[in-house]
């Protein structure tokens, strides 16, 4: 009546599978976004729509790096708009305080 389990059986459900395809695909796409990054800073003229165009691509390369490596795209939604909100009103203070200091027109 003993239970027979063998080593082959052990180390299959100790050992998961490697997630190596999850992996290169959040490495192609942040490769390709900063690749985006690196043509529009080289063919843009310095001016109001360059520095829009990167917060913005900055901000969904932030989501997106948040949500994998962080694991937060996984969590119930209540959490991720619990820690969603309070970082736009910080950035939105932000903007506000440096458009009140002069240093944004």
């Amino acid at each position: 009546m003993a239970s027979h389990v063998t080593a082959h059986e052990t180390s299959e459900k100790e050992i998961p599978a490697p997630q190596t395809g999850a992996i290169w695909k959040t490495f192609w796409i942040l490769l390709i976004l900063t690749a985006i990054e690196f043509v529009i800073a080289f063919t843009l003229p310095a001016n109001t729509l360059r520095v829009a165009i990167f917060s913005g691509m900055t901000i969904v390369k932030a989501f997106y790096i948040v949500g994998e490596f962080m694991h937060l795209k996984h969590e119930v939604k209540t959490l991720i708009w619990a820690v969603l909100i309070p970082t736009v009103f910080v950035v939105w203070l932000l903007v506000a305080l440096i458009y009140e200091g002069g240093h944004l027109y």
